[in-house]
């Protein structure tokens, strides 16, 4: 079930009507979205709904046998248990056919021709974010942060929450858990405030992304025909088609939790913006990266110790996180290429120059702050090209032909309507980088004929392509 789609218009709406019908009785609304969630997964396909259903049970037991545990060789026979199932489930289905694949091609290359068996399965949507769920909540309780819940509703309502179960934020126990235990009250302003992110998020994914999807396509499918300037062009309407549609994903998800009274992790804070790579990945896929950070950089050593410390502990971070994204060399590449691209700010110990929100105060940036952004999205979008690309070969030789002599005449492929859509999305954003999402305060001085036109304007946008295609949001692959 597609956030953009006519079913979930239907089933928003009667879900939303139950639960605030059973107001002050905390356990039937559990109940309900827990209900709702499985049913908004099933939709998918029902088959994986049971490994959704296994996966829940198994940290949920294991997070109760290693509270209870006595000794700490029983705790860590109850930790490694549910690491090593969570892992070896998402490498099965995520990883395994990759592997595979690449050792047959391996042996091939010293000239031993090997006939390698691969799965033909496909990967259930949302893996990588509920088993992160799951894998954040055990190492917790491993490290005695947190007490195990006893209470299997509430758990798998943390895990299996419909607005982020497929594609994210990736939740913490320490922050979820609590939500789902305390009484919600109905709140009519967070209601508001949920449907006006709710209304962005999806301008952003119907209008900006999927918009960006077909001339990025086109131009990625038929790279080796098309022009320096096209392929750059390209690269940059593949660069705002996955952040309208994964901040587009996150920025439904953040207002649909609103309308029940959630407040889920903040995960994109204007990206694009950013003054370098590292203010970037502050800013870009923030609940990944933050798990990242407090689960692996941190037990490696994080920034303390030597140099080289310092530096493996980055490079094995982005190494990661290129390979959670997909089962591609590709993603790999893309992991590497911005390990490099932050390693100066590393080595130089300057990675935290750019805490604050750029031009915080003021309409324009300044010269430096203007040339800093610039380098840091032209930096981006060649990185964004081994993302889209098919493998490694197809990326390098796209990144060749766009450096060429014609890098600097008229792209072939132009259209000026959208253009004109990210220039104004763009200047939307730049208007609203200091508030939780562009249009949460908007137009809220004025009179409200100018907001509320401002609304129909994008509703009618929406409707209007909405009803051409409904492509599914990128991140549902990972």
């Amino acid at each position: 079930m597609l956030f953009n789609s006519l079913n979930f218009a239907f089933f928003l709406p009667i879900v939303f009507a139950l639960y605030w019908l059973l107001n002050k009785t905390r356990k039937y609304q559990n109940i309900l979205l827990l209900i709702s969630s499985y049913f908004f997964y099933a939709c998918w396909d029902w088959r994986f709904l049971f490994l959704l259903i296994f996966s829940t049970l198994l940290d949920y037991y294991t997070g109760i046998k290693m509270f209870e545990s006595k000794t700490i060789h029983s705790k860590r026979f109850w930790f490694w248990l549910s690491i090593i199932i969570n892992l070896g489930f998402l490498g099965v289905f995520k990883y395994y056919n990759f592997f595979a694949t690449s050792f047959g091609e391996l042996l091939s290359g010293f000239g031993l021709q090997v006939n390698v068996w691969t799965l033909n399965v496909i990967l259930p949507v949302g893996i990588s974010f509920y088993t992160f769920h799951g894998l954040s909540y055990v190492i917790d309780i491993y490290n005695d942060k947190i007490k195990a819940e006893r209470d299997f509703i509430d758990y798998s309502l943390f895990v299996s929450f419909f607005p982020l179960l497929v594609a994210g934020p990736i939740e913490r126990a320490t922050h979820l858990l609590p939500q789902i235990k305390n009484d919600r009250t109905f709140n009519y302003y967070s209601a508001v405030d949920g449907l006006r992110q709710i209304l962005w998020g999806l301008f952003k994914k119907v209008v900006i992304a999927d918009q960006c999807a077909i001339y990025a396509n086109t131009i990625f499918n038929s790279s080796s025909d098309q022009s320096g300037s096209t392929l750059a062009l390209g690269a940059i309407f593949f660069t705002f088609q996955i952040y309208g549609d994964f901040s587009g994903y996150s920025d439904i998800a953040l207002g649909t939790a609103r309308l029940f009274g959630f407040d889920l992790l903040r995960n994109f804070a204007y990206p694009y913006f950013s003054r370098d790579i590292a203010e970037f990945w502050r800013r870009w896929h923030i609940s990944l990266s933050s798990w990242f950070k407090d689960y692996l950089y941190i037990p490696l050593g994080g920034s303390k110790g030597s140099m080289w410390l310092k530096i493996r502990n980055t490079f094995i971070i982005f190494l990661v996180s290129g390979f959670w994204h997909g089962a591609n060399w590709t993603f790999i590449v893309w992991g590497l290429l911005n390990a490099l691209y932050i390693m100066p700010s590393i080595i130089f110990n300057n990675n935290r120059n750019n805490l604050d929100t750029v031009a915080q105060g003021r309409f324009l940036p300044t010269f430096k702050e203007f040339f800093s952004i610039a380098i840091t999205f032209s930096l981006t979008v060649i990185a964004w090209i081994f993302f889209r690309a098919n493998n490694i070969t197809h990326a390098l030789s796209y990144i060749s032909n766009m450096f060429s002599k014609k890098l600097l005449s008229v792209p072939t492929i132009m259209p000026p309507k959208l253009i004109l859509f990210i220039i104004l999305f763009m200047f939307i954003e730049w208007l609203g980088r200091e508030n939780k999402f562009a249009i949460e305060k908007l137009f809220l001085r004025f009179p409200s004929i100018f907001r509320w036109t401002f609304y129909i304007v994008i509703i009618f946008m929406i409707f209007n392509y909405t009803l051409q295609d409904k492509p599914q949001f990128i991140y549902f692959q990972f």
